[in-house]
């Protein structure tokens, strides 16, 4: 379905598990902190229209290990190794120079208040909204970690080439423990790119994919010719548009991933969850809101815990007391 104009829901929703977690939190600390969210991420998507699902997907990496709390951002250093360089990450995680240039100009107008899963949260939510999605009050409050763990990025993450039990698996992991959780994020495939390695299994099998459309199959092992690392869209009908063409591509065996092929593929609710969303975009949207608020309240570091770092890309330096 095409999108004449990007749709804001207003969600009422139950009090959130983490208290602390508000809409208003920096209403009087930093509130310009939105607009200067909003105006960095309008102004990166213009430039690179991609950037818009490598934000989404930066805030995703981040929340499904030891929770929102900016872990994803950290750089390796001779004490942290970071996450970074797992392999659900490596070489495709992007978007870190664009949450730089917003945390840069967040501490200029507001030091040492803002965190950087907060930023996440915030671009995340600016950049569906950006290329034609939902918007929605993004619940605020977390503090930043001291550490990271690439053992947990390796862990939790979920594989494209997963079956549906084991992204089931995956999202319980985390407490994401439904089927509209798993199918409407899923969703966020609906625009962005992956690489012919995340899913060659899937077009080279021997005896091929069943799930798999021969003509689309023959498509993607042409543009796969040209090696691994090749990028194809996700979604082939309306690769630049957050809307609901993901979940209508799988209904005919059109899905890119394994992991996504699955949830029609396998059949029962999550196939019945492709249908609905496939036919009535205002369902994938309102579910998708509430997924992303459910996902956002991951374990967040709140109160004293953590810090609110100054630069997303390393731990504040240890301030020896006097």
């Amino acid at each position: 379905m095409n999108i004449c104009m990007p749709v804001l829901f207003v969600l009422i929703a139950a009090a959130p598990a983490h208290a602390a977690l508000t809409s208003n939190f920096y209403e009087n600390t930093c509130p310009s902190v939105q607009r200067i969210v909003q105006q960095i991420v309008a102004g990166a998507i213009a430039n690179e229209t991609r950037m818009g699902a490598s934000l989404l997907r930066l805030h995703f990496h981040d929340c499904f290990v030891n929770g929102c709390d900016g872990s994803v951002l950290l750089d390796d250093t001779a004490t942290l190794i970071g996450e970074k360089t797992a392999t659900p990450n490596l070489d495709s995680l992007r978007g870190f120079d664009v949450v730089d240039t917003i945390k840069a100009s967040v501490e200029a107008a507001c030091p040492n208040t803002v965190s950087c899963a907060d930023i996440l949260a915030i671009a995340a939510r600016d950049s569906v909204f950006q290329l034609g999605g939902p918007s929605w009050s993004v619940l605020l409050g977390r503090r930043d970690s001291l550490t990271a763990s690439k053992e947990n990025a390796n862990t939790f993450l979920p594989s494209p080439f997963s079956d549906v039990a084991t992204l089931r698996d995956k999202f319980a992991a985390v407490g994401l423990t439904t089927d509209e959780d798993l199918v409407s994020l899923s969703g966020g495939h609906t625009f962005g790119k992956a690489r012919c390695g995340a899913f060659s299994p899937r077009i080279g099998g021997d005896p091929p994919d069943t799930t798999i459309d021969p003509d689309f199959n023959s498509t993607l092992n042409s543009i796969c010719a040209a090696g691994a690392n090749t990028t194809v869209d996700l979604d082939q009908t309306t690769p630049t548009t957050f809307d609901g063409g993901y979940y209508s591509n799988l209904l005919i065996n059109r899905g890119l991933l394994s992991s996504d092929q699955a949830l029609e593929s396998e059949g029962g609710s999550t196939a019945d969850l492709v249908s609905l969303y496939a036919s009535t975009q205002s369902s994938f949207f309102t579910a998708f809101v509430n997924s992303m608020i459910n996902m956002g309240d991951i374990s967040p570091l709140e109160g004293t815990d953590g810090e609110i770092r100054v630069n997303c890309r390393v731990v504040n330096p240890t301030v020896a007391a006097m």
